[in-house]
């Protein structure tokens, strides 16, 4: 993907064009190819296989006059074809309907979501709250942008395209981690987060532990200079590891007031990752754990917050292709500008019909 400048600048142009089609696409010479979905499992009609009888094929008689006691009637025999159509067929890989032939490579196709009708997915957006916020307060404004974090704060959009984000994750597959399109294979890659999102992808990686109960009361208290009592009904209301997002919210604010920079611009930045980076199903909540990455802002820009947010966004690609989820979760602003940059390119690039 080529460069741009930027995610928050592409928004103004992307979310106010209309991905529709051109004249062009009407045409005869368009590929109408459709791909295995289920929207087109409605319009699938089968096939019927017709096994002819076999032809015997006409004996090439010659003007030649054998003699009686070298060739007999008995002696004459004609070499009949079998049928192998059935057992072609018998050594042929299980195939589904309107859907790969060859199962090999997609082993796990039986339980995608483009076997079975499902309804849209429900999204977990976070937009508005991000753009409610707003931006930091000047004081730590400074301290935020030196987490290399402050780009997400003008990279989300306010509501989610539930129609486009459920037709790609029909076409996506955990197997190959990749979008399966008429035209071919896309992803989104480390580049196309770089070139969107202005994140560092080259850099130390967090290994995020699970975390007990116990040890985020603790790191509540120490990092966010609340109360062992409060950390822990903030906790016991969320039934484990996770505080509220509103709960977050108050407690910037009240740091805020109370001229605790450091704690606050922690808060600031633990409500802008549980909306944009590790956005969850939840909607309303974020993991404590996201907070041990915040402990000295100044070492915090060294981590590869690109690589963390692409493989937050696949694990949640890979949930909501199984035909028994109804969410999505996970940046949804990421993933639905990428999609409409494949979309655009791939109609102009291969005349291609999204259907």
């Amino acid at each position: 993907m080529v460069r741009t400048r930027g995610l928050g600048c592409a928004l103004g142009h992307v979310t106010g064009k209309g991905v529709g089609r051109g004249d062009r696409d009407d045409s005869d010479v368009a590929p109408q190819r459709r791909w295995p979905i289920a929207s087109t499992r409605r319009q699938r009609v089968p096939l019927t296989a017709t096994h002819d009888e076999p032809v015997l094929p006409t004996p090439n008689v010659e003007a030649d006059v054998f003699p009686d006691d070298l060739m007999t009637p008995t002696d004459i025999g004609v070499d009949i074809p079998t049928d192998t159509g059935a057992q072609a067929a018998e050594d042929e890989h299980e195939r589904f309907p309107s859907g790969p032939s060859n199962p090999s490579v997609l082993t796990q196709y039986a339980d995608h979501v483009a076997c079975s009708e499902c309804p849209e997915l429900k999204l977990s957006f976070h937009g508005r709250k991000v753009h409610s916020l707003g931006r930091p307060v000047p004081t730590i404004e400074g301290l935020d942008a030196g987490t290399g974090l402050s780009p997400l704060i003008a990279c989300s959009v306010d509501t989610g395209d539930r129609g486009l984000l459920s037709s790609f994750v029909e076409r996506w597959h955990r197997e190959t981690s990749s979008f399966h399109l008429p035209m071919r294979e896309v992803t989104i890659t480390l580049d196309d987060v770089s070139s969107l999102l202005h994140l560092p992808v080259v850099g130390d990686l967090h290994a995020f532990q699970p975390l007990h109960v116990d040890d985020a009361v603790q790191m509540l208290v120490d990092l966010l200079m609340v109360s062992a009592e409060a950390a822990r009904a903030e906790t016991g209301q969320c039934h484990g590891p996770y505080v509220r997002l509103q709960w977050v919210r108050d407690i910037y604010e009240h740091r805020c007031q109370a001229g605790h920079w450091t704690v606050a611009a922690r808060a600031y930045l633990l409500h802008l990752l549980g909306c944009t980076l590790f956005a969850n199903k939840s909607v309303t909540n974020v993991h404590v754990v996201y907070l041990e990455a915040l402990r000295d802002l100044s070492q915090t820009e060294r981590y590869a917050w690109g690589v963390a947010a692409l493989v937050h966004m696949y694990d949640h690609l890979n949930d909501a292709s199984i035909n028994s989820s109804r969410q999505l979760g996970g940046y949804i602003t990421l993933l639905q500008v990428t999609n409409m940059f494949f979309i655009l390119c791939g109609s102009t690039m291969f005349n291609f019909k999204f259907c």
